[in-house]
C-alpha cells in the first residue's frame, strides 16, 4: 500500500481576533439569526500582515524542525489562495525566498475560491504518489484574508451578505506532504468530486465580495452529498455514519456545516433528528472548535478543520476521518484518511490553542480603524510603509519570532521577522 500525506501541518491565526457577538450587536445585526452562526471570534488581518506574513508563521517552524537534508528534498512549493496580490507573480516565490529552499523546486500558486487548499493538497499527493523524485516533499500553503466590502447596488447581493463579515476571517495552513505521514495518513484512491458552474460567491474586483447566502448554502448541501455518493461509488462498502469516526467539513461557519450534516444525515443515512444531533456533537462539532475561534479563512478551512479534529478527537487508537471540502462557484471533494496518537501528539507539539488565546482583542473602535488602515496596504499599492506602532498590543502578542510586513516598493513586498 502507497503510504502518502502530511508529515507535518500548523495553523497560524494572526495576531488579532474580535469577539463576533459583540461585532454583531454593534452592527445591529439579528442576534437571534446570528446563534446560528455557531461563531465565536474571527481573526482581524492587521495592516502589516498579509498572506505571505500568514502563510510563513505557518510554515517557518515545520521547516525550522527539518535537517539540512531534509529541507532540500522540498522540490515543490504550493500557495493557495484566493487572496494574492498579484495576478501574475506566485506568492510561492516569497515563500521559497523567506524559507531558505533548494533553487531546484517548482513554485506554483493556485485559485479556485475555498477548494484551493484541497486542490493543492491533492496535486502534492499525487506527486508523491507518481514516484517521480523518491523522497520528495510537497510544502503545501494555504492562507487567505476575508476582505468586507461589498460591490454596491445590482441583484447578486442580498440582505444576508451582512453575515458574511462576522464569519470571515484570516489565516493559513502550511502542510508537508510526503511518503512519512506522521500526521495524517491519506485514503489513496478514496475521492469523490463533484463541481458545477453556479453564481453563489465571487469577487468582481480584487477587494470586493458579492453573492447570495442562500445559493451558496444550497450549493454547499448539494455538493456535499454529490461527493460523498461519488466517493461512496469509489469506495466499496463506504457507509457515512460507520465509515469515520470524525468528520471534518470546510467551515464557513458552523451553522452552515451543520445544515449539511443534518441534510446527508436525513437523506443518506436515514437517521431521526435525535440521532442526527448526537451525531453532530460526537462526529462534527471536534472540527468545528478552532474554525469556531478563527472564522472562515477560504482555501485554509477545510484543513483547518481536520487540524481541530486531531487535536480534540480521541486516538487512542487510529481513526478514520472524513474531509470535505467545497470552492464557490463551484467545486468540491469528499476524501478520507487516518490519524493516530503520533499524529495528535504533533499537532499539540504545535501549540495552537496557546497561539489562539494569545491573540489581542481589538475593541469596536480598534476595529474600525483597522479597516481604514488596512486600505493602505490594498490590492495594487505601489509603495507604502507599514507602520509598525499601529496597535503595539496586538504586534507583540506572540512573544516570539514572527513575521510582518515592512514595506512595499514599487509593488514588491519586504518582510521583517519581529
Amino acid at each position: 500500500m502507497n503510504m502518502v500525506g502530511f508529515e507535518a501541518i500548523n495553523v497560524y491565526a494572526g495576531a488579532a481576533f474580535i469577539d463576533v457577538e459583540k461585532l454583531s450587536r454593534y452592527r445591529q445585526l439579528d442576534t437571534s439569526r446570528f446563534e446560528n452562526l455557531l461563531m465565536k471570534q474571527k481573526t482581524v488581518s492587521l495592516p502589516y500582515e498579509d498572506p505571505v506574513t500568514f502563510g510563513m508563521n505557518a510554515a517557518a517552524p515545520i521547516v525550522d524542525a527539518l535537517s539540512p537534508e531534509e529541507k532540500d528534498r522540498i522540490e515543490m512549493v504550493i500557495t493557495c489562495t484566493e487572496s494574492s496580490f498579484d495576478f501574475g507573480k506566485s506568492m510561492s516565490s516569497y515563500f521559497h525566498s523567506l524559507l531558505g529552499l533548494n533553487n531546484n523546486c517548482r513554485l506554483i500558486e493556485l485559485k479556485s475560491a475555498c477548494y484551493s487548499g484541497a486542490a493543492g493538497v491533492q496535486m502534492a499527493l499525487n506527486f508523491i504518489l507518481s514516484g517521480a523524485s523518491p523522497g520528495a516533499k510537497v510544502l503545501v500553503i494555504a492562507t487567505d484574508i476575508s476582505r468586507f466590502m461589498v460591490a454596491p447596488g445590482g441583484s447578486a447581493l442580498t440582505e444576508d451578505w451582512s453575515f458574511h463579515e462576522p464569519s470571515g476571517g484570516a489565516g493559513a495552513v502550511a502542510m508537508l506532504v510526503s511518503d512519512t505521514p506522521h500526521v495524517f495518513q491519506f485514503d489513496v484512491g478514496a475521492n469523490g468530486y463533484y463541481g458545477y458552474e453556479v453564481m453563489d460567491t465571487c469577487r468582481p474586483g480584487p477587494d470586493v465580495e458579492a453573492g447570495n447566502a442562500d445559493v451558496s448554502l444550497l450549493s454547499y448541501l448539494d455538493c456535499f452529498e454529490k461527493s460523498f455518493l461519488e466517493y461512496q461509488k469509489r469506495v466499496e462498502g463506504a457507509d457515512f455514519k460507520a465509515t469515520f469516526t470524525y468528520l471534518a467539513m470546510h467551515t464557513p461557519f458552523g451553522g452552515m456545516v451543520k445544515g449539511a450534516h443534518r441534510h446527508v444525515m436525513r437523506k443518506v443515512a436515514k437517521a431521526k433528528p435525535p440521532e442526527i444531533e448526537s451525531d453532530f456533537e460526537a462526529r462534527v462539532m471536534p472540527g468545528i472548535t478552532y474554525c469556531q475561534r478563527v472564522g472562515n479563512i477560504m482555501g485554509a478551512t477545510a484543513m483547518m478543520s481536520l487540524v481541530s479534529v486531531i487535536e480534540h478527537g480521541d486516538f487512542t487508537e487510529p481513526k478514520r476521518v472524513g474531509c470535505f471540502s467545497y470552492g464557490s462557484g463551484c467545486s468540491s471533494e469528499f476524501f478520507s484518511g487516518i490519524a493516530d496518537k503520533e499524529g495528535q501528539k504533533r499537532i499539540r507539539a504545535m501549540q495552537i490553542r496557546e497561539h489562539l488565546d494569545r491573540r489581542y482583542e481589538l475593541s469596536m473602535d480598534e476595529y474600525e480603524s483597522v479597516l481604514e488602515a488596512s486600505n493602505t496596504m490594498k490590492f495594487g499599492t505601489r509603495n507604502v510603509i507599514s507602520v509598525p506602532g499601529f496597535i503595539p498590543g496586538a504586534r507583540s502578542t506572540h512573544g516570539k519570532k514572527t513575521l510582518f510586513l515592512k514595506e512595499i516598493k514599487e509593488f514588491h513586498r519586504e518582510y521583517e521577522w519581529v
